[in-house]
């Protein structure tokens, strides 16, 4: 019966595991909050930074801003233990905004660990700029570059239609303008801070999506404990089955 018994618990326990641990990994991407922005605000943003090495630590971050439809003003709020650089310099071809012709600006934002600083494991680390004004467009891609203590780089670089493709690629954070975000997945941010204030039906859509995932997860984990009840039970139904002569 102990060997049977002990078969179905450490079974259902990895599916318990699995079941928990697949919603929370899905998510451990480099993200932009809120990624909702109205043309022509000076939006102020977190780029929220996760480290998912287990033997490193996130000592450097970048964030990589667009020259096609370019912000030409980029503060950053200091964060302790690190060092923050907008840095400057000539766009690939010039832009006009707000009626003016732009041949240069922002062009990247550095955050740099300083000495035996860093995003642990298990830890992340918020990041705040303002940036402004935002395009009238779609959407803004920002890719970020994620620099580890031992080396590794990782670059969150795929664009939603990547994404959309190949849901295996890293996702660039996406500030979305004229474009809807989306409800699920990679680019959904379900951050209480908007850059404009949302009206009743964007806050119920929002409760909706939130309510149905939690409503998807408690299903799944309830089977799973029915299953697990089953298991149990027919180890002990079995052990206690009288033995024939």
């Amino acid at each position: 019966m102990s060997r049977t018994l002990s078969r179905a618990l450490a079974g259902a326990a990895v599916g318990l595991a699995l079941v928990l641990g697949v919603p929370l990994a899905a998510s451990a991407h480099v993200t932009v909050n809120p990624n909702t922005a109205t043309p022509g605000s000076y939006a102020t943003v977190n780029f929220r930074v996760p480290t998912e090495s287990e033997t490193a630590s996130t000592v450097k971050v970048e964030v990589i801003l667009p020259t096609d439809t370019p912000f030409t003003a980029v503060l950053v709020q200091p964060v302790p233990g690190w060092t923050a650089t907008v840095e400057k310099g000539a766009l690939p071809a010039p832009v006009e905004v707000d009626g003016n012709t732009i041949s240069d600006g922002p062009l990247k934002i550095v955050w740099q660990a300083d000495p035996g600083v860093g995003i642990g494991q298990d830890q992340f680390q918020n990041f705040s700029a303002v940036l402004g004004p935002v395009p009238d467009t779609g959407h803004v891609v920002l890719t970020a570059v994620q620099t580890y203590s031992d080396g590794e780089v990782v670059n969150w670089s795929a664009t939603p239609d990547e994404v959309a493709a190949d849901d295996t690629l890293e996702p660039a954070p996406v500030l979305y303008i004229n474009d809807a975000p989306p409800a699920t997945g990679h680019g959904a941010s379900h951050d209480t801070a908007t850059a404009a204030p949302a009206d009743d039906h964007d806050m119920a859509a929002a409760s909706s999506t939130d309510g149905s995932a939690g409503a998807a997860l408690g299903l799944s984990i309830a089977a799973l404990v029915i299953g697990i009840g089953g298991a149990v039970l027919g180890a002990l139904a079995f052990a206690r089955r009288p033995k024939k002569a």
